[in-house]
């Protein structure tokens, strides 16, 4: 019985390959997998901070509605300011968000929002790493 050599050399060429192929393609993979996930996390604690002053929001003209309802003046819950126009303004922050009311006394309604102000405080980022200046 003749025996006839298996040559492996293409072979396992094509092994190697299709096994250097699978391990970058896993390692993109989850490198893409956790970037996903930290920009979920920071998506949840946006929502989550925006929800809570909506939240907080919501009980303050809660308040003045029984305020009103009790017979007392808007201008008289705590932390308010009235400006020049007879608007009540409040500011309520928490994190970096800030959310400002203005609420405009109404003979009809007992009050009538007119202002309702979700804003997040920014600055600019100057810095530049250490990427080169041009010097």
């Amino acid at each position: 019985m003749r025996h006839i050599p298996i040559k492996l050399g293409p072979l396992a060429l094509l092994l190697a390959v299709i096994s250097i192929c699978m391990t970058t393609l896993g390692i993109l993979s989850f490198t893409t997998a956790r970037a996903d996930l930290v920009l979920a996390q920071k998506y949840a604690d946006t929502v989550r901070s925006r929800y809570e002053l909506e939240y907080q929001g919501q009980m303050f003209l809660s308040n003045l509605n029984e305020t009103l309802t009790g017979g007392g003046e808007a201008g008289a819950l705590p932390d308010t300011e009235i400006d020049e126009n007879g608007v009540v303004w409040k500011t309520i922050t928490q994190d970096d968000y800030k959310l400002t009311i203005g609420i405009w006394p109404d003979s009809e309604t007992g009050y009538r929002v007119v202002s309702w102000r979700l804003l997040k405080e920014w600055s600019a980022d100057e810095t530049m790493g250490e990427l080169w200046d041009g010097e």
